[in-house]
């Protein structure tokens, strides 16, 4: 079956998108609409959790997003947040968007090169602070074990969910190749389409926990990405529809 119609489980890209190249070039139609989207807590939901802002010195950032979730439920408990606090940003993309929300000079800020594991010398350097981690409901394992290992007194709380969108308007059976990257993409699929068949359907997924979610849910594979021969999904997608529309 040949490839005609795409949906990607993603935002509309810019204009230089290479999904963009691919339709124009394979003759396809590509669209895009994000099968989840982040949802903020609330000051209820976070007090549950037993966090009182005003008793951590240290914040620990890993991405925008809980920067943002931070600062509104600092903004909705009333929080003035202290010019002394010191921020851990786990890369320098992550701490210029601090920003935002506060004046930069002068403040605490130290922040990593890439990975999460990237952090633990500056806890090594900053021992004795008092941290919170803002977070999703979904956490990397990764984080938890370098904060462990570091030996530092740290807390999770978690601002903000990833929910599935509302997909209801879609007639999913359009698409000839879904394209997923993340189990929560995975999840969200079954959620707005509890009927869906795969049948001729191709799935492309991008790394390999969104793979063993779509194969515990019962989804065959076909295109997957990242590999050495394809490190992009948009290679990964064009290399297999090159392959099956001849």
């Amino acid at each position: 079956m040949k490839i005609k119609s795409i949906l990607v489980s993603q935002p509309a890209p810019n204009e230089s998108s290479p999904y963009l190249e691919i339709a124009k070039k394979e003759k396809i139609k590509i669209d895009f609409r994000p099968f989840i989207h982040v949802q903020g807590v609330d000051a209820k939901e976070l007090r549950t959790q037993k966090i009182d802002l005003t008793q951590y010195t240290g914040i620990i950032f890993t991405s925008k997003n809980a920067i943002d979730h931070y600062f509104r439920l600092a903004e909705e408990m009333r929080f003035t947040v202290p010019d002394a606090m010191r921020y851990i940003c786990q890369s320098e993309a992550i701490a210029n968007y601090l920003q935002k929300h506060i004046v930069y000079r002068k403040r605490k800020i130290s922040f990593g090169e890439k990975t999460f594991s990237d952090l633990a010398p500056l806890f090594k350097k900053h021992p004795s602070e008092k941290y919170l981690l803002p977070s999703s409901d979904i956490l990397t394992p990764e984080v938890p074990k370098v904060l462990d290992s570091s030996n530092i007194d740290w807390t999770r709380a978690i601002m903000y969910k990833t929910v599935a969108s509302d997909l209801t308007d879609i007639d999913i059976n359009d698409y000839e190749m879904l394209v997923f990257f993340s189990p929560q993409g995975i999840k969200s699929l079954k959620i707005n389409f509890p009927t869906f068949d795969q049948k001729e359907t191709k799935i492309a997924v991008f790394g390999t926990t969104t793979q063993a979610a779509a194969e515990e849910a019962g989804l065959t594979v076909n295109v997957m990405a990242p590999t050495k021969e394809t490190p992009s999904m948009t290679m990964a997608i064009e290399k297999y529809i090159k392959s099956i529309n001849k």
